[in-house]
């Protein structure tokens, strides 16, 4: 297990590595320092000097690739390369380039404990309603109840996640009047402003989830071994709980755990409609006032998570069937 888990760190260092010269490769060749400037300074009189003091201030200043005017180690340090590329691998993800943007690592490491708050949560809520769920209609299959049931996961996948937070919103929070409509506190004060995205989003992701877990859990009672379970007696409740679901756990783990990045990252949708400040919204900020450097960081931090998080996967896979072997 030792030896495959570092050969994957060293595919995912490869692929991390491709990724980040991709990106740098992109953002520079399309946009030029000066056009950046250009884009954050804004207003019609942008004169050449504001573009140079700004460049100046975030390091724009300096070559691509290979500074002349220095010597030995530093003819390549001294680049926008390693300062906006290299760096990174060290998680120094440097000054945004907004006026008022500030430090990216440290808005990165703020943001993301606030949408750990809420990524978390929906994470959790969603495996266990999804799988129990699937478990439900699987065990009254080929009745009125998985009929309905079906019918339902369908009915929840074909609606979009933002009729869910609109009407969501209307109805819990201007109606009922149980929830704030969006906002974010620090504190124990926290809860009433995530509950309601926590349960809009595990209800929004139920549909899908539930019919995928059917789907995995009706091809494992079509099994020899669950007919001999049957067989020498056992209660279908034990049969479907302790051999079924338990035979079923690497692709649920597989599905689910493809949703884990995005438990650090944060949900864009609903990160923005709740006005809860966390990376999901930080990335739309960035987009939309054309920050590359915050967008090339969360590129970085995005391929960083995902790769960790199939490594993860992995090893769990050891953890839910004994017969799995890492090799």
């Amino acid at each position: 297990m030792i030896r495959y888990t570092f050969r994957r760190l060293c595919y995912g260092l490869l692929v991390l590595l491709g990724v980040n010269l991709a990106t740098f490769f992109l953002f520079f060749t399309v946009n030029t320092p000066d056009d950046m400037a250009r884009l954050n300074i804004g207003g019609k009189r942008v004169t050449p000097e504001l573009i140079e003091k700004w460049k100046a201030e975030r390091g724009y200043d300096k070559p691509l690739y290979v500074n002349e005017a220095r010597e030995g180690v530093q003819r390549y340090t001294d680049t926008i390369f390693w300062e906006r590329s290299v760096s990174l691998f060290t998680l120094k993800f440097g000054r945004a380039d907004g006026e008022s943007a500030g430090d990216i690592g440290h808005e990165v490491a703020t943001r993301m404990w606030v949408s750990l708050q809420l990524a978390l949560p929906i994470f959790v809520l969603q495996v266990i309603a999804s799988t129990a769920f699937a478990l439900l209609l699987v065990t009254f299959r080929n009745t009125r109840l998985d009929l309905w049931g079906v019918i339902s996961c369908v009915l929840l996948l074909s609606i979009s996640s933002l009729f869910y937070i609109i009407v969501g919103q209307y109805f819990f929070s201007r109606v009922l009047k149980l929830a704030p409509i969006s906002g974010y506190s620090t504190g124990l004060d926290v809860v009433r402003f995530l509950v309601l995205p926590v349960l809009l989003s595990a209800l929004a992701r139920l549909g899908a989830e539930a019919r995928l877990y059917r789907a995995m859990l009706l091809e494992e009672v079509a099994k020899d071994y669950v007919r001999t379970a049957r067989a020498k007696g056992l209660k279908e409740t034990v049969v479907m709980y302790r051999h079924v679901l338990r035979n079923a756990l690497i692709p649920i783990i597989t599905s689910a755990g493809g949703y884990l990045p995005y438990v650090f990252m944060g949900s864009l949708v609903f990160e923005s409609f709740f006005g809860i400040p966390g990376l999901g919204a930080y990335v739309i900020e960035a987009i939309s006032k054309q920050d590359f450097a915050i967008v090339r960081t969360m590129v970085f931090v995005g391929s960083l998570l995902y790769i960790a998080t199939y490594i993860l996967i992995d090893l769990a896979y050891t953890w839910a069937d004994p017969r799995v072997r890492l090799g």
